[in-house]
């Protein structure tokens, strides 16, 4: 552990000060950091690299499963984290300690010498420096936002892509269509480089076909060259090498089928046998995707009422989940929901309006682009839920299970609500 003042605490927040807005989209950035530390992504293990809407965190976690499954280690970077920072970095297969963490931000703070550069710029170099360092297998990198202009979008010759369902997200970012959006994400592609893709809308498809095309990237396609499906309470997978029976994946959901047909398909193009599919969708967890919460404050103060928790934010998301709630044993449901500001609220509460009885509104603790609870429980209203708002999520939790005893909980609309609730629910 380092002294205060250098911790990894310490060190993000001077980080967070480099640069006055939070998204920035450019590599010129990246580029000049990662030169100055001696281009650690040309000496990283063989990467796979995801891009989507939604599902990509998903399916790397059942990617990273199965390459573990066969004994490989495993590097992998995602974000946002939910409640600490080394979340986001997980070096072959162990989340990076306070001290590698601080010495891999000190070093990059030093390097970037006070430049201009984004917070996810510069810890994305420092993952990637970690990374290089440490020997593994298969490095597994997360798109942040979009891909063409991502800070992970630094690797010249992936060893696979892979790009989850696109739909509408970050518009002010990646543009108003989702061709558009669809465009950003085909960003990752490579020439010479197969590529995975999830199901698409036809205009997505349609983009990623186009870029694929132009620069010569071979796709491997839900729909053409895989296909997934659910059968007597398993999970069928078939591609050109034949067919997997598999248990159903340990993530609750239809969608997770889907996205386990992803990482299915990555991992045969990888080279796993059937015990790596298995252990892909066996052995997987990924917090905040539907989880169960069974012990803390927060479960206590629900009493006898079922207690859920889902980061899922847009529209998307919001389908998914429900889905997911109509499948589930009858029960009145009664959300808990806090949302950013910036996100479609109408078209994520939709949907589930239609198989939730109650929404309370509560505000997104510390965060300050939080959507305010009244501005939640009215757009809530709007989309047709009897809502009201609360203080917090305790408080939310506590008199929702005081007046329906025997409900399902669910608190839902941000990872970076769900993180705060892990927190709090220690």
């Amino acid at each position: 552990m380092g002294t205060p003042a250098n911790t990894s605490d310490a060190i993000l927040a001077r980080m967070m000060a480099l640069h006055p807005k939070i998204i920035d989209l450019t590599l010129d950035r990246m580029w000049r950091l990662l030169e100055a530390l001696g281009n650690p992504q040309e000496k990283l293990p063989p990467v796979v690299h995801l891009a989507g809407t939604n599902g990509k965190g998903s399916t790397q976690a059942m990617i990273r499963a199965g390459l573990e499954g066969r004994g490989d280690k495993v590097h992998a970077y995602t974000s946002p984290h939910l409640t600490r920072f080394h979340e986001r970095i997980r070096l072959a297969g162990e989340l990076i300690d306070e001290a590698h963490l601080s010495a891999v931000l000190d070093e990059c703070w030093e390097a970037n010498n006070k430049l201009n550069i984004t917070y996810f710029e510069i810890t994305t170099c420092a993952a990637i420096l970690a990374f290089s360092r440490t020997a593994a297998d298969y490095t597994l990198l997360e798109v942040g936002l979009g891909g063409r202009l991502d800070a992970t979008n630094v690797i010249d010759t992936p060893e696979l892509t892979v790009i989850m369902p696109v739909s509408k997200d970050h518009e002010q970012f990646l543009g108003e269509t989702i061709a558009e959006i669809a465009a950003e994400k085909a960003g990752i592609l490579k020439r010479g480089v197969h590529c995975v893709v999830g199901p698409q809308c036809d205009e997505a498809m349609d983009v990623i076909e186009q870029v694929a095309a132009r620069v010569g990237a071979p796709l491997i396609a839900y729909g053409q060259h895989w296909h997934v499906y659910e059968e007597r309470g398993r999970l069928v997978f078939q591609d050109e090498r034949g067919l997997l029976d598999l248990p159903l994946p340990a993530l609750a959901g239809d969608h997770q089928i889907q996205n386990a047909g992803a990482a299915l398909a990555a991992l045969r193009h990888l080279g796993a046998d059937e015990a790596a599919c298995e252990a892909a969708v066996r052995n997987v967890s990924w917090p905040a995707r539907m989880q169960r919460l069974k012990e803390g404050p927060l479960v206590e103060a629900a009493a006898g009422a079922e207690l859920w928790l889902d980061g899922g934010h847009n529209a998307a998301a919001g389908k998914a989940l429900a889905d997911v709630i109509s499948k589930l044993p009858k029960r009145p449901t009664h959300l808990v929901c806090g949302m950013l500001n910036t996100k479609d609220i109408l078209g994520y509460l939709s949907p589930l309006a239609e198989v939730s009885d109650t929404l309370t509104a509560v505000s997104i603790p510390g965060e300050a682009n939080t959507l305010p609870a009244e501005e939640t429980a009215r757009a809530a209203q709007e989309a047709g839920f009897k809502a009201g708002e609360s203080a917090n999520v305790l408080q939310a939790v506590d008199d929702i299970a005081s007046r329906f005893p025997k409900g399902r909980i669910l608190i839902c609309g941000s990872l970076y609500l769900a993180g705060a609730v892990l927190r709090e629910n220690a």
